[in-house]
């Protein structure tokens, strides 16, 4: 039975019925020794407790989309087939030009809440050694005719941590906000992306390459991209790639975009951080080499000293404390080309959570329709 499944939630519900029920009606009439009524009583007791706080965490997790599966939650999925040292571009001296094409079958999405027109497929990166899941949502021009010869641009949507591969689409609703306003010109049609970044077992990879253990940096900036290029009409272009993630997956947009210019041109990060040691359960911050290494304010400053500042946009919103002082301090960096915008979010808005994310999403969208382009 699915974790995020209705099937699931419905029997934690029907559970739990069963656990208040059974208390109620058999209370009284348990018979036997007062050692052998004690324990029945302290059984259902802790019976109805599990329920409970199953129930609790179904919710939780079916609104926020932490968990994507069993092996997610118990950590058994194993998504790394191998970590070579593939270098400082993350190709192992290969050139994408020279792969042969990546074609893939796509079935819907098993997940009817990330709502209609998101498709999946299993992808195995071939230079990253990663295995994993992708969602894909084509914007409502893509099967115009009058459409029928244009590519389209794509930004890729990055979760926190822990955070499941279907969490913009069914907690921040993107698709179902964006569609209607992609139909009336109001946003930019763009073809919408989500891989799987949960990949290692109680780990956030923080989206680095780790000889060894992972290559995450290479699954999303370079597998996945070039899976999605070989089989739908997308930008090949970094004019027409973006990023944009919240929380953990907001360090990680800030910080791939401006690593790899000659990939993205721009990246939304909301409510995210420069440190990614803020993170506990970071790969990267607990490495002290990565932990400079894939701090965004170290990569922009790195490249000003050489002379060779990024042409990057980047749109960083957050709380003061959330987010925010993150966005400023790179926003003080930035040289011409680089540009940081940076938005102040209200105390009261609401905290870290989905519901903050999923209200700026028509904003970000807006944002990222002057900046990339197929």
């Amino acid at each position: 039975m699915s974790l995020t499944g209705t099937p699931f939630f419905l029997t934690s519900i029907l559970l739990l019925i069963v656990a208040v029920v059974v208390p109620l009606t058999l209370w009284t009439r348990i018979a036997g020794p007062p050692l052998m009524r004690g324990l029945a009583r302290l059984l259902m007791l802790l019976f109805a407790q599990v329920t409970a706080i199953t129930l609790v965490f179904v919710m939780v997790n079916n609104a926020n989309n932490l968990y994507d599966t069993w092996g997610d939650l118990l950590g058994t999925d194993s998504h790394v087939a191998a970590a070579k040292d593939l270098g400082p571009d993350g190709m192992g001296g290969q050139q994408i030009k020279n792969e042969a094409k990546v074609l893939q079958r796509f079935r819907p999405a098993d997940d009817p809440r990330m709502g209609p027109g998101v498709r999946m497929t299993d992808l195995q990166g071939r230079i990253s050694g990663v295995m994993g899941e992708v969602y894909v949502w084509l914007p409502p021009q893509y099967d115009n005719p009058a459409y029928r010869n244009k590519k389209f641009p794509v930004v890729e949507l990055l979760p926190g941590y822990p955070g499941s591969s279907k969490a913009w689409f069914g907690s921040l609703h993107v698709g179902e906000q964006l569609r209607p306003l992609m139909l009336s010109g109001a946003v930019k049609p763009f073809i919408l992306v989500a891989p799987r970044t949960n990949i290692l077992t109680g780990a956030d990879t923080g989206c680095v390459n780790l000889p060894g253990k992972v290559n995450a940096d290479s699954w999303l900036t370079v597998d996945v991209r070039k899976m999605i290029t070989d089989n739908f009409r997308a930008g090949t272009k970094p004019d027409s790639w973006a990023l944009a993630g919240y929380s953990a997956g907001a360090h990680c947009a800030a910080k791939l975009a401006l690593a790899h210019p000659d990939r993205y041109r721009a990246a939304v990060a909301l409510s995210g951080y420069n440190d990614p040691a803020l993170e506990p359960d970071s790969l990267a911050g607990k490495d002290p080499k990565l932990r400079i290494e894939s701090n965004p304010l170290h990569i922009l400053k790195a490249a000003n000293t050489a002379g060779r500042p990024p042409r990057t946009a980047l749109y960083v919103s957050g709380a003061a404390g959330d987010g925010y002082q993150a966005g400023i301090g790179l926003r003080q960096l930035a040289k011409r080309p680089t540009s940081v915008t940076v938005q102040l979010i209200p105390a009261n808005a609401g905290g870290h959570t989905t519901a903050v994310w999923r209200q700026q999403v028509p904003e970000v969208f807006r944002w990222l329709g002057g900046r990339i382009r197929a």
